[in-house]
């Protein structure tokens, strides 16, 4: 008897002992797994921190923006472009002329050339004027300047009361929205069977300042 209860002490001995060592080895296993999910998180936030950064700091000044696209010039609109007419006839002139000016006010460097669609509002009707074929060149307008062109007309000298000028309506190359102005010319056009002299416009550039 003496044997046994000696035999069943110390097994509790053990048993306790061992129960002992899972519960300190299960605690350090959750020490360091806690430790483990604490560095684990740490460093996602720092790597987020760090991405987050790096994409500030991208953000910037697109390349092309301002003044030019990717580089290059772009054409001046003609929103951008305040459109004036002047009269620029000279004493003894067959035709009359009209000088028109286009001054860039777009804040930024734009390029024009060719012709500019030219169109008389008149008493019987819309009158497109005609190309004189002249070659174009490109003109590079910054922001302020301007460039001319002009518009011949046949003077009416018939004494009648002629074809009657209500505007002028002009529309800036490779562009679709016009502009329409008053009229600076002569107050009316000679009736003409279609023999007489039409309405001309020349290339940008046809012009000098004021005539």
């Amino acid at each position: 008897m003496r044997l046994n209860k000696i035999t069943l002490a110390a097994l509790a001995v053990v048993a306790g002992l061992s129960l002992t060592a899972c519960q300190n080895d299960d605690a350090a296993s959750d020490s360091s797994s806690a430790s483990s999910s604490s560095a684990g998180g740490s460093e996602s936030s720092a790597a987020t921190d760090s991405a987050g950064t790096d994409a500030d700091e991208g953000q910037g000044t697109v390349a092309g923006t301002g003044s030019n696209e990717n580089g290059k010039i772009g054409k001046c609109r003609t929103d951008e472009l305040e459109v004036t007419a002047t009269d620029s006839t000279v004493d003894g002139d067959e035709d009359g002329s009209v000088a028109v000016e286009f001054k860039n006010g777009g804040g930024r460097d734009c390029a024009l050339s060719g012709y500019a669609g030219v169109d008389l509002k008149t008493n019987a009707g819309s009158l497109s004027a005609e190309r004189t074929g002249e070659q174009s060149p490109s003109v590079v307008l910054k922001d302020g300047e301007s460039v001319f062109f002009g518009i011949t007309y046949p003077i009416n000298g018939s004494g009648g009361s002629g074809v009657r000028v209500t505007g002028l309506v002009v529309t800036p190359p490779n562009e679709t929205k016009s502009v329409t102005l008053d009229w600076p010319g002569g107050a009316t056009l000679p009736v003409t069977d279609g023999s007489g002299t039409p309405v001309r416009v020349g290339p940008i550039g046809s012009a000098g300042q004021g005539g």
